[in-house]
């Protein structure tokens, strides 16, 4: 009986090492204005799944379908537009059929908390002298921002004139969400435009917003796949089903973003 009781211990001991899962790390790559979002749902997933570890690279969505069109090794892709997506489907590394969308986004104009430039209101943006930045064109909040001006240009209290005046007053064009956040933050331009989901934690403290109205905002559609090529698919797609469940949605809506379904 004793012999038989140490055989059960010595093949319990090398079950645990030779059954034990794997460790797991998963490649996301991620908006850039996914970043705090995003991150806290690392922490909620990875307690579920012991040994997945989850890691990001985050940056303009234009940035990172380039690195996936150039091979980057990777298995999760979250845009923060439909465009960029469909350049990784383009790609060869994402399924159409895969794609879901997660979340919704709008924009908002920020300015330094001490609002060196006084604005009050939409139209000051075309106020000769006014520093703003504002992303890249290729970047998806860039394209929005454009959308929004042209929008602007319509709208007979601004006057066809509007779109011209701003753009004149764009003082530099930056690579990512974050980059124009942070420029503003530090006080080196009058205001920028962001998501609303980005005017949260700490930078929250450090600037004020020009709410822009529904009829002339520009709503984004975020959305995620799990790549064709990814070496962890099945506890890629498990991310995805916690970004789509009510926990990962509660997250995301913690952070500004509107529900996938709106």
């Amino acid at each position: 009986m004793k012999k038989w009781n140490l055989l059960v211990f010595l093949l319990a001991i090398l079950c645990t090492s030779a059954c034990a899962p794997k460790p797991v790390a998963l490649t996301v790559m991620a908006a850039a204005s996914l970043t705090e979002a995003f991150e806290e749902l690392a922490q909620h997933f990875e307690a579920q799944n012991p040994g997945i570890t989850v890691k990001f690279n985050f940056a303009g969505s234009q940035q990172l379908a380039q690195q996936i069109a150039e091979g980057a090794p990777a298995d999760l892709f979250a845009s923060a537009n439909q465009k960029q997506m469909q350049a990784a489907v383009g790609a060869g590394r994402v399924d159409e059929a895969a794609i879901q969308t997660f979340a919704h986004n709008r924009l908002v104009v920020i300015y330094p908390e001490d609002n060196p430039a006084g604005l009050d209101g939409l139209e000051d943006l075309a106020r000769p002298g006014l520093k703003l930045v504002m992303a890249a064109k290729e970047v998806p909040v860039g394209e929005y921002s454009l959308d929004f001006l042209e929008k602007a240009g319509q709208e007979p209290a601004l006057g066809l004139s509007y779109q011209r005046a701003v753009l004149r007053n764009i003082v530099s064009y930056e690579e990512n969400v974050k980059a124009v956040l942070n420029k503003v933050a530090l006080g080196e331009a009058d205001a920028g435009i962001v998501y609303t989901s980005d005017v949260n934690g700490e930078a929250a403290g450090k600037i004020g917003q020009l709410m822009i109205p529904d009829e002339l905002n520009v709503f984004a559609s975020y959305p995620i796949a799990v790549l064709k090529d990814s070496q962890h698919a099945t506890q890629a797609q498990a991310f995805v089903e916690l970004a789509l469940s009510p926990v990962g949605q509660e997250i995301l809506g913690k952070y500004g973003f509107m529900p996938a379904q709106k």
